[in-house]
């Protein structure tokens, strides 16, 4: 991987409120992703439970800090402890 290659994979679903909260921080905190649109369908979303060991999304990648999460509350929380004020980024 490059230097300019995103650290950060998103996984994600289209007009998913969830989602979006993250993408919003991750867009706040200037911090360059990778979008992955996974399957509408649940039951499909095997590329994400291969990742994070669940279906559900929004899920992330950080390779910087080897980190995988799901749940929307836990990436904000995250991605702002990590890299917001006083982060250690």
């Amino acid at each position: 991987m490059s230097e300019s290659d995103p650290q950060i994979t998103l996984y994600r679903l289209q007009a998913c409120p969830f989602c979006e909260r993250v993408v919003r921080v991750l867009n706040d905190l200037d911090l360059s992703y990778q979008s992955r649109f996974v399957e509408p369908m649940h039951s499909d979303r095997n590329v994400v439970k291969r990742v994070s060991g669940k279906r559900s999304v929004p899920a992330i990648v950080d390779e910087n800090t080897g980190v995988t999460m799901s749940e929307s509350a836990n990436i904000v929380e995250y991605l702002q402890n990590t890299y917001g004020e006083g982060g250690a980024a």
